[in-house]
């Protein structure tokens, strides 16, 4: 006989670990489990073990609304983070929902039951499963290929070639030259670490430069709040003082640029030797938040550049030789290790086919709904994150709403809800944003629309009204 359960999670990372402890606070009459496909839960935080691993945001706003982050630190170690979602899941309970090494493949609507059905793959075959609710927190990256650009030549370099995402736990980097390729917040990451472990000489080789923050590595006010007040008050008040701080700071970015990129400039400048070839190297040609900003706690990047023990080197590469890399200008970088911190692609869903009424869906030609639900697909759900914000901030409000959701079907009798396409709105582009793994994937995602609530804000003050407080019956969501 096939097991029902009331709501099913699919993903045992950030997202899914806080959708499950929600889920489990506001409605403890369900019956849920979470399918994991890898063997051991933590998502991103356990996948990644490349040296220096930390969070690209700040922790009292990555960490959950209803469980504080218990350090001062800004951003956290990789383990310091997977040790939180671990603690989170036992005190909660969720650990005795996970199913590890079900990796889900296929999710089927079937109007008359009023139920999906899921297939999920197991090392011991494929097993099936039905559920009310179908929810997924599978996040939006490719966890088993990452993005490595073609490099002619690769088969002549004579040393290591890695990319981040699967980083062997044997690699010894003490004393061997490091090039690191890349520029984003594992690039900026690697570099240091790598330095202060004892490389030989880290190079950060950039096809162009990106913006990069340096901020203290211990929050000030965090540290001075938990010393005078309880931690159900610091906590609070820490995490929506950074909230406010990275709002303000966004949009003054959006809305003056120019003044944007000159303050980012200045601190730079100041923490870089003097006569430092700033422009050519931490000067982007593209505006504040076009992208997303990397951000360096104490300035580790710039502290390891003063020392000399790494540099950035901005230029295109032409091949792999046998000793390193030559450039398109050129010179050619020597290298033992060559590190290919180029990204990753996205994977929407997780990968997972989804059907109504055994109809194909092609999530490219579904419009989002509040960014979190599809048009036409009843009883789903799916949590993305912000790109100018912790992603956490995102999740815990669609948390909320499903939550909501959910009591909002108990309280009417109702068994379906479905988001109603419009005809009147205009699709655009989900995302607007120039990241690399996003216009390399822009191909792949649905659509979000020209108004509310098709429309996807980049704002926690706007969702926090509309996901946590707004009407369920607002004319788009039809329930029966």
């Amino acid at each position: 006989m096939t097991e029902h359960l009331d709501v099913l999670i699919i993903g045992a990372g950030l997202s899914g670990i806080g959708a499950a402890a929600r889920l489990g606070q506001e409605h403890p009459h369900r019956t849920y489990a979470i399918l994991e496909g890898r063997d051991a839960t933590g998502g991103t935080w356990d996948l990644f073990r490349y040296p220096g691993i930390r969070s690209d945001s700040d922790m009292f706003t990555m960490g959950y609304r209803f469980r504080p982050w218990r350090s001062d630190r800004v951003l956290a170690e990789g383990e310091e983070i997977l040790g939180y979602l671990r603690e989170t899941a036992r005190d909660h309970g969720v650990d005795e929902h996970v199913r590890l090494q079900h990796r889900v493949v296929a999710a089927d609507w079937d109007h008359r039951a009023r139920r999906w059905t899921v297939t999920a793959e197991t090392p011991g075959g494929t097993t099936t499963l039905t559920t009310d609710f179908l929810w997924c927190c599978a996040g939006y990256y490719d966890f088993d290929d990452p993005h490595v650009p073609e490099i002619p030549g690769r088969a002549d370099f004579g040393g290591t070639v890695v990319h981040p995402q699967h980083w062997p736990d044997e690699l010894d980097t003490r004393g061997r030259r490091v090039v690191v390729i890349g520029s984003g917040a594992t690039a900026v990451t690697l570099v240091p670490a790598l330095a202060e472990a004892g490389a030989a000489q880290v190079t950060m080789l950039q096809r162009s430069p990106t913006y990069v923050l340096a901020l203290p590595a211990v929050d000030p006010v965090a540290r001075f709040l938990g010393r005078l007040l309880p931690e159900r008050w610091s906590y609070p008040v820490t995490r929506w003082k950074n909230v406010a701080a990275a709002t303000l700071g966004y949009r003054a970015s959006r809305k003056w640029p120019r003044l944007a990129r000159r303050v980012i400039r200045s601190q730079v400048a100041r923490q870089l030797p003097e006569g430092y070839p700033v422009d050519v190297h931490f000067r982007p040609t593209y505006d504040p938040w076009d992208q997303r900003l990397c951000l360096v706690p104490d300035g580790d990047l710039f502290r390891v550049i003063r020392r000399g023990t790494a540099t950035v080197v901005t230029d295109t590469i032409e091949r792999f030789t046998r000793e390193g890399l030559l450039l398109t200008s050129g010179e050619e970088l020597t290298a033992d290790v060559v590190v290919t911190a180029t990204g990753f692609d996205l994977k929407v869903m997780g990968g997972v086919a989804l059907s109504v009424g055994g109809e194909p869906v092609d999530l490219r030609e579904r419009m989002a709904y509040r960014a979190l639900m599809f048009a036409g697909v009843p009883n789903f759900a799916y949590t993305i994150g912000y790109t100018n914000a912790s992603w956490t901030l995102k999740a815990d409000l669609v948390a909320d709403y499903v939550c909501r959701l959910l009591r909002h079907l108990d309280r009417t009798g109702s068994r379906t809800v479905v988001a109603v396409p419009d005809p009147g709105v205009r699709p655009v582009p989900f995302l607007d944003f120039e990241a690399g793994y996003v216009k390399r994937s822009l191909h792949r995602l649905p659509q979000q629309g020209d108004r509310e609530p098709w429309r996807l804000r980049q704002s926690y003050f706007h969702d926090l009204r509309t996901l946590r407080r707004g009407d369920l019956d607002d004319g788009v969501l039809r329930f029966s």
